[in-house]
């Protein structure tokens, strides 16, 4: 006889119980963390030497002119609280310091705030300074502060995976490290030094009216802020209690749902751009891309720019080609092998755009964001083969916990998480 499938009631109950009991995809948050840090980070040091021009004393759009711009659009950043050099060049390093400590996922929740602090002040200093990719930054710096990030690939995770091994180890009936839910990390005061500081700025900032016109930036900041604190004390005196499994469901639903969001987001926009090139007549003709391998400011190979533009019928089949791709991506989504090729396809795309249009970091934002829909198994073997690779270059050194024994990521307060891995093979839009 066959097993009778589940009532309806059923399963809603274990869909409920799925996305409240664990974060979806902590691999894909992961390299979207890691994504877009690495390319935040990586554009701010290519622009180092020009940042006064940019975003700083010396930049076109000046301060006062950027003053009365936001005192109409309402928009937050930091470097509106003082025109001194000093300060832009404090607010400046700051970015690119919580960009590479993002990277690497140590103390993940705070340095999730202050990146998206140093984009925001950054980019709204200057708004005529970006693109399309520094639009999809500005967005998904915003995304990463709601989501579980850190529970693989981070210090955080490492330094839970060694804490309960050193528990497990000395046979204590209390985990060390964050791994179980237990309590924090012994002797780590930069996560409780942190969530006094950010308290400190943010009350400032909120007593002097500094956090811009909107409502929903300081009632985030202030959430987040207390949350964090929330998080720390009940994991130090009472890691195994009610409110520790409301605030993990709070988070877990705080986290899925920005993964939906950024799968919302990704579909748009490829949406949008593959429908209004549909209305263009260079695209219906089959030439939009000649055009752009014409000009000199996109051409940082002229010579392989006009071996592909001296080839009509590669230009046709790569005009359409785009269009196509980016029409048909979001409604290949439930078809999980069409999906994957169309990624593929995808992913190859911006890295020619990247090469032949000299277009790196737009391109790496763009990766960035399709690597959410990455599938877990394919991750998951990428990450064996990182840590093989790694195993292989520090041998002799001792042996690096693996991404599998990785659970929590830190927060302001330098918290614990408990382990959030699923039985499952993770969300069903991303593998």
């Amino acid at each position: 006889m066959s097993t009778p499938r589940p009532g309806p009631d059923r399963r809603l109950a274990r869909g409920i119980q799925r996305i409240t009991a664990s974060s979806l995809g902590p691999y894909q948050s992961a390299v979207i963390r890691i994504g877009f840090s690495a390319t935040y980070l990586l554009f701010l040091l290519r622009e180092l030497p020009h940042r006064h021009e940019m975003y700083g004393p010396h930049a076109p759009w000046r301060w006062d002119m950027a003053e009365q711009l936001i005192s109409n659009n309402q928009a937050f950043t930091t470097l509106m609280w003082s025109d001194s050099t000093v300060w832009f060049e404090i607010v400046y390093a700051l970015a690119l310091l919580s960009a590479a400590l993002l990277l690497v996922g140590w103390h993940t929740r705070a340095m999730s705030v202050l990146f998206m602090v140093g984009v925001l002040s950054l980019q709204n200093r200057s708004i005529f300074m970006g693109d399309g990719g520094d639009n999809v930054i500005h967005l998904m710096a915003i995304y990463l502060v709601l989501t579980r990030c850190g529970q693989v690939w981070s210090l955080d995770a490492r330094r839970a995976a060694r804490g309960a091994q050193e528990a497990r180890g000395t046979g204590g009936g209390e985990p060390v490290g964050k791994a179980g839910g237990g309590r924090p990390v012994r002797g780590d005061v930069a996560g409780p030094l942190l969530w006094v500081a950010f308290g400190a700025v943010l009350l400032w900032a909120t007593v002097t009216d500094n956090l811009g016109g909107t409502v929903w930036l300081p009632v985030l900041f202030w959430i987040l802020w207390t949350g964090h604190g929330a998080w720390w004390a009940v994991n130090r005196y009472a890691p195994h209690s009610e409110p520790r499994t409301l605030l993990d469901v709070v988070a877990n639903l705080a986290h899925n749902a920005t993964l939906v969001v950024i799968m919302a987001e990704v579909c748009l926009i490829y949406s949008t751009a593959g429908w209004y090139k549909i209305q263009g007549s260079r695209w219906q003709d089959g030439t939009a891309l000649y055009y752009p391998l014409k000009l000199h400011y996109f051409t940082p190979w002229p010579g392989l720019s006009d071996i592909l533009a001296s080839s009509g019928v590669m230009v046709m089949v790569l005009t359409y080609a785009t269009v196509i791709v980016q029409v048909a991506f979001p409604f290949t989504l439930f078809n999980r092998r069409v999906k994957n090729v169309l990624l593929v396809v995808m992913i190859c795309e911006h890295a020619g755009i990247a090469l032949l249009l000299g277009l790196p970091f737009f391109s790496m934002a763009m990766i960035a964001a399709d690597a959410v829909f990455l599938p877990t198994v394919f991750l998951v073997w990428l990450g064996g083969r990182a840590a093989l690779g790694r195993e292989l270059l520090f041998r002799g050194r001792g042996k690096v916990p693996g991404p599998r024994d990785a659970v929590g990521d830190g927060d302001a307060a330098g918290d614990g998480e408990a382990p959030q891995h699923s039985g499952g093979g993770g969300h069903t839009l991303v593998g």
